[in-house]
């Protein structure tokens, strides 16, 4: 007889319930999750890549015709379905060349804050490891955050 809880089975449990299990429980459905969303993920790519044949070089065409580079087509299919293809844009900035461009913009007598938006980030590692005073001084403008909680189960080591 086979007492192993399965994913499936979790969808019925309370939360309760499950945070009851035996350790050695949780540590196989993690192990099942993560071999879900593995089989998810090579599901994901094989169907994309398969999407991709085939409208890729209509949808590359579409935008060329449109004089876009990136952006979405749309194309017409049988029965009325309608294939949406998204080439999304991801720019990406060299830092010390925009931050030249801003102190351009200043030397003309301009406000850079009318062209650009200027974010200003700190690492949480150099924060820690600042002297007290510079601590001090970024204090006021810090606030803490946390993202949702994570949780791993490892396995005892063989002996």
């Amino acid at each position: 007889m086979n007492n192993r809880i399965t994913l499936d089975d979790l969808m019925g449990m309370p939360v309760g319930e499950i945070s009851g299990l035996p350790v050695e429980q949780l540590a196989l459905l993690l192990d099942d999750l993560a071999e879900e969303r593995a089989r998810l993920k090579r599901l994901d790519d094989w169907l994309n890549g398969a999407l991709a044949l085939r409208y890729g070089e209509r949808a590359r065409a579409l935008r060329h015709a449109l004089g876009k580079d990136a952006g979405t087509v749309r194309i017409e299919e049988a029965e009325g379905f309608v294939a949406i293809c998204d080439l999304p844009k991801k720019p990406e900035y060299d830092q010390g060349k925009l931050r030249a461009a801003v102190e351009t913009i200043r030397s003309w007598g301009s406000n850079p804050d009318d062209y650009i938006g200027i974010e200003i980030k700190v690492s949480e590692t150099r924060y820690g490891a600042w002297p007290p005073e510079i601590r001090r001084l970024f204090e006021p403008a810090r606030t803490l955050r946390v993202g949702k909680p994570g949780f791993r189960l490892e396995r005892p080591k063989p002996r």
